[in-house]
């Protein structure tokens, strides 16, 4: 097996979620130079939020993203957002897709949706795809990059790319906090656990904000970087940039950290991983901080918040995706398990809470 039979392929379009590709094939000829020849779509199996798509027009590789179908958040899933985004920071942070397209006509598929560069590559998922191995010396080295990438995002002047206005940095980690709050109590099914001494703990002890807001990624993590098939080292692409904005790069990190699960976790915890971070030589969720801190000049007080706050806000997530399937907005069958991830990170953030010193 060649590291190229390793990238992350796409499959066939789900029931319910398939294009008009005769209109979709028009519009992308007529708006995007070069392109000709025959157009296939397939759908890129993971994630939960927008929906992903490989189009193919001749030798031409295109990834095109719309807005799911059923019920969604007012403000979520906004398509020109992920496109100026995208804009502003390929040309400094090249880690990013370049984006071609984006229409607000919803004569094609009836939403806005826009379309960008494929970044073909390995990208990782709860185990090493078949066919790869890495040392525990590669293992740390990887977990070392993907720090250092993130760092890299946050440092970048955003002012200087034009992104000034793209988010409010004053008063986020309230708002965050507040915000994330009122979107569980909305999205709560009555098979959900309640979180209220969570979100109680949280809105107790926000920090102020940060001194060095920056752009942060929201869900920066493993299944959302690429990884380059001839160094599977190296990290050539980050995607799904739908929650970026400017705020506070603790909080990112935080978020980011929600996911990680590390060897000494508890069995639940670690029942619901979803990346390879306990492969042999991984960074532990302290080393990952440490080495943050060392690169920013800082030292991280209290992290315990952060990391509390980003074990809730995936549960929120988790929570308002399974609310779609729990009305039956979704048919999606791998939605059907979030509701024990949910209760599982309840007892993650409550644990975070009991160890914490604040």
């Amino acid at each position: 097996m060649t590291n190229a039979d390793l990238t992350d392929k796409a499959v066939g379009v789900r029931q319910g979620e398939e294009l008009d590709t005769q209109k979709v094939g028009e519009y992308l000829r007529d708006t995007i130079p070069g392109l000709s020849g025959e157009m296939s779509v397939e759908q890129f199996p993971s994630g939960y939020s927008n929906l992903t798509y490989l189009i193919k027009v001749g030798n031409t590789d295109l990834v095109l993203r719309r807005p799911p179908f059923g019920r969604k958040a007012k403000t979520a899933h906004d398509m020109g957002r992920e496109y100026r985004i995208l804009s502003a920071l390929n040309p400094v942070f090249p880690y990013c897709p370049k984006p071609l397209v984006y229409t607000e006509d919803e004569s094609v598929m009836g939403c806005p949706f826009y379309v960008m560069e494929r970044i073909n590559g390995i990208i990782l998922r709860k185990n090493l795809p078949k066919g790869l191995t890495l040392t525990p010396e590669q293992m740390r080295s990887l977990c070392e990059n993907l720090l250092d990438v993130h760092y890299k995002l946050h440092s970048i002047d955003y002012r200087a790319i034009g992104l000034e206005g793209f988010g409010k940095p004053e008063g986020y980690v309230k708002r965050q906090v507040d915000g994330w709050s009122e979107r569980y109590r909305a999205a709560r099914t009555p098979d959900a656990p309640d979180f209220e001494n969570v979100m109680q703990w949280l809105a107790e002890k926000m920090p102020p904000d940060s001194k060095k807001p920056g752009i942060i990624h929201n869900d920066y993590k493993f299944d959302n970087v690429v990884l380059n098939p001839e160094n599977p080292l190296e990290i050539i692409g980050v995607l799904d940039w739908e929650m970026a904005t400017i705020g506070d790069p603790l909080m990112d990190l935080g978020s980011s950290l929600g996911y990680w699960v590390q060897n000494d976790d508890p069995e639940d915890f670690q029942a619901a991983r979803m990346l390879p971070t306990t492969l042999p030589g991984a960074l532990t969720r302290d080393e990952l901080v440490k080495r943050y801190e060392k690169l920013a000049g800082i030292k991280i007080e209290n992290f315990d918040f952060y990391l509390c706050f980003g074990l809730f806000r995936l549960a929120v997530i988790a929570q308002q995706i399974y609310y779609r399937f729990y009305h039956g907005q979704t048919k999606d069958e791998r939605f059907k398990i979030l509701i024990f991830a949910i209760h599982i990170l309840e007892k993650a953030a409550l644990r975070a809470i009991d160890q914490s010193g604040l």
